[in-house]
């Protein structure tokens, strides 16, 4: 027996000594989460990104990885009758095949296909039964646009490739926020940018935020180059105004709009405090109808009794001369 307790007891020594030396590498920090840790890792590569590149508008974020060219090849397809338009995100130089294709059950036979960007006639590369496509080569913004097909025989019926730079995914809704709150937009894309650029609205102009607000009002960071986010510390009433975040792209800037509404603490009390005054309001009409009612009562009965006093009176008299 007293073997078997002291084995219990080292195997119970033992397992303590373990635990504490694998919650020791922890104890830095107990109430960080690993959550936490890589976004502080984030945060501060991100803010040196912002600080440290070498353009003097602090309210520019630049990734030069994005600025790399590179010149693919996609294909893209519209059936007709069918849907009859679709939009293509292009971020930088390629090459698009563009085809206009005639569904198999469809009864428009041996159509005129012609091709147009805009006013601008274009003529198909290649002809495959029932299917017609154009090779498109986008070097510049000025190569982006809408291209469609017209397919004419008995009837004409058309299909249009809308093709722009990559759109960003904002915010429609209006931010809400208090006085003394920190606002926060954020903007992502589907691709990399080559910089990310922030603005506000000063009167019919957009001016960059480093221009309107301190640097120690704002901060712009980035979990990756296809997010940009914007926080504004201690809002004012002042603050109240739109926000853009610009995307830069090889081929041109894409844009989302932000409207930031800053409120008091009272604010969302003033209709109550509006729908309590009407309450008050109608109360008070209440009771001096009421007061209005008993003086107009009250003086009535004062002219009944009158008139009583005076019939008894007039018939006394009359009693007296008979």
């Amino acid at each position: 027996m007293p073997a078997t307790f002291f084995g219990r007891c080292l195997v119970r020594l033992l397992l303590l000594l373990l635990c504490t030396s694998l919650s020791g590498g922890n104890s830095a920090d107990p109430a960080m989460t690993t959550q936490d840790s890589n976004q502080t890792q984030v945060n501060s590569v991100t803010k040196m990104s912002v600080t440290g590149h070498e353009s003097s508008d602090a309210a520019t974020q630049e990734f030069k990885p994005g600025n790399k060219l590179s010149v693919d090849l996609s294909e893209y397809v519209i059936v007709l009758p069918g849907p009859s338009e679709k939009n293509i995100s292009v971020a930088s130089p390629t090459e698009v095949d563009l085809t206009c294709k005639l569904d198999e059950n469809s009864n428009l036979k041996n159509p005129q296909v012609t091709w147009k960007k805009g006013s601008e006639t274009i003529s198909h590369t290649s002809n495959a039964p029932n299917s017609w496509t154009i090779k498109v080569t986008i070097s510049e913004s000025s190569q982006l646009g809408s291209y469609t097909c017209f397919l004419k025989a008995e009837k004409e019926i058309s299909a249009t490739f809308h093709l722009n730079v990559p759109p960003i995914d904002g915010r429609e809704k209006p931010v809400i926020a208090y006085i003394g709150d920190t606002g926060v937009m954020v903007c992502k894309t589907e691709y990399h940018p080559r910089a990310w650029k922030w603005f506000m609205t000063n009167g019919t102009e957009l001016a960059s935020i480093d221009k309107i607000l301190p640097k120690d009002k704002y901060e712009i960071l980035s979990r990756s180059a296809s997010e940009s986010r914007l926080e504004i510390h201690k809002l004012t009433v002042a603050d109240t105004g739109e926000y853009w975040c610009e995307a830069d792209f090889v081929l041109g800037p894409s844009k989302a709009r932000f409207e930031v509404r800053v409120l008091s603490v009272a604010e969302p009390l003033k209709p109550f405090i509006a729908v309590v005054a009407e309450v008050a309001i109608l109360v008070t009409l209440i009771g001096l109808y009421e007061v209005y009612s008993k003086k107009r009562k009250a003086k009535g009965g004062e002219k009944e009794f009158d008139q009583i006093e005076q019939l008894k009176s007039g018939d006394n008299v009359t009693e007296k001369d008979k």
